[in-house]
């Protein structure tokens, strides 16, 4: 019998969308291991490989069959994806230009040598960052620089503004992923990127004000109110955004700081100079990696550096990695919660992820556990454990549209 690889979808896919695998036409049995592999857009390689044994009847079925080891073990349909290690050292996989796939190769290799096993069958997929039909529109509006990624069918949508964190330039691959569930989002730069600023030292709300009024005048956005989707440095700019301006009805902050960081945020009269970084404080991994998780002074100590989150009428949803070693964003969230509580705004919906590093991203990245700080200048540990990371990154991506549908989706 000829050894078939067989992919459901098959062919192309979402990158968010789950992939089952099977193979067919194994002896009984048979000992297998399974490779997947990309390439990023740099050339940079991403692998995984498991070891499996076939069923009685020579079929294997990734959703039913466990691991017995290689880069993850147990039942994990999706293992190949979201256990790939770059072969550069703190290499993060980021998809830059979202109108091309990541090609995936997967390969059947006789046997449990992950490396010397005969190739029985071998397939390849395309991974797409842009469901069919959504459009990509960019953006240069007044001083906005951006991309807005709307639907296939025509609008109005809820809006949302998508923001993430230090590196600057414009990062397109969640948007574009979010668009296809039916919002219309826009992939917002703010640094590091065409005419905007080089450096991050100083942070002018009105910029952002004017990518909001932006969105908000769109005629394929539904209003009254927009969302907002922040991960790090673009979590702190959320709440800032939430904290001065009108018209931000739901926010998402995935592991983001309640205190300035960094730079200095400037909105109309107003003045937030960023926390004290407290150099003595950073740690040295066994791996030689540093560990800067305890090296911000607390806003409870420097009050001023404090985003005045009591003044939003923002609805908040805060996603935590409870083993995020860039800063200690469990802590930031539950003092984003004692303050709205304490001023008599609404509670904000607070999900813990045990052992989710800091970039918790849309399903199936890898977990990017070590990598390049721009602030810091060196590697540092980002945290996270693979497969709990993996989960997270899954529940986070629901939990996220489930309460954009609900806080943005209502309003006719």
């Amino acid at each position: 019998m000829t050894v078939t690889l067989s992919l459901e979808p098959a062919g192309r896919s979402c990158w968010d969308e789950p992939l089952s695998i099977a193979v067919h036409g194994l002896a009984p049995e048979q000992p297998v291991t399974l490779r997947a592999a990309l390439r990023d857009e740099k050339g940079a390689l991403f692998r995984a490989h498991a070891r499996y044994r076939a069923d009685a009847r020579g079929d294997l079925d990734l959703a039913r069959a466990p691991a017995l080891g290689g880069s993850f073990s147990g039942i994990e349909p999706m293992g190949l994806l979201w256990a790939m290690e770059p072969e550069r050292p703190f290499w993060r996989l980021i998809k830059r230009d979202v109108q091309t796939p990541f090609v995936v190769e997967l390969e059947v290799l006789d046997g449990h040598e992950p490396e010397g096993g005969r190739l029985l069958a071998r397939a390849v997929h395309e991974r797409h960052f842009m469901a069919p039909g959504v459009r990509r529109v960019p953006v240069r509006e007044g001083r906005v620089r951006a991309t807005l990624f709307l639907p296939p069918e025509p609008g109005p949508f809820p809006g949302i503004v998508d923001l993430f964190g230090v590196g600057g330039g414009l990062l397109e691959y969640r948007a574009s992923l979010l668009a296809g569930k039916g919002f219309a989002v826009m992939a917002l730069a703010y640094y590091n990127y065409d005419d905007l600023p080089k450096g991050m030292e100083t942070m002018r709300i009105e910029y952002f004000e004017e990518a909001v009024n932006y969105l908000l005048s769109h005629p394929e956005v539904k209003g009254p109110g927009i969302g907002l989707l922040g991960i790090s440095k673009g979590g702190e700019l959320g709440l800032a955004m939430a904290s001065f301006l009108k018209g931000i009805k739901a926010a998402v902050v995935i592991n983001g700081s309640v205190a300035a960081v960094g730079s200095t945020m400037h909105y109309k009269d107003e003045t937030i100079p960023p926390v004290t970084i407290l150099r003595n404080r950073v740690r040295m991994t066994k791996d030689g990696l540093l560990d800067v998780v305890d090296a911000l002074q607390s806003p409870l100590v420097e009050e001023k550096s404090f985003i005045p989150v009591e003044r939003s009428d923002t609805t908040f949803l805060l996603l935590v990695g409870q083993d995020d070693h860039n800063w200690k964003s469990e802590f930031y969230a539950n003092e984003i919660s004692k303050r709205l509580q304490a001023h008599g705004k609404e509670k904000p919906q607070i999900i813990c992820y045990p052992e989710a590093g800091h970039y918790i991203e849309p399903p199936y990245f890898p977990l990017c556990k070590a990598g390049m700080h721009l602030l810091v200048g060196a590697n540092i540990t980002f945290g996270g454990e693979p497969k709990p990371h993996a989960m997270a990154q899954v529940d986070a991506w629901q939990q996220l549209q489930t309460f954009f549908h609900k806080h943005l989706g209502s309003e006719s």
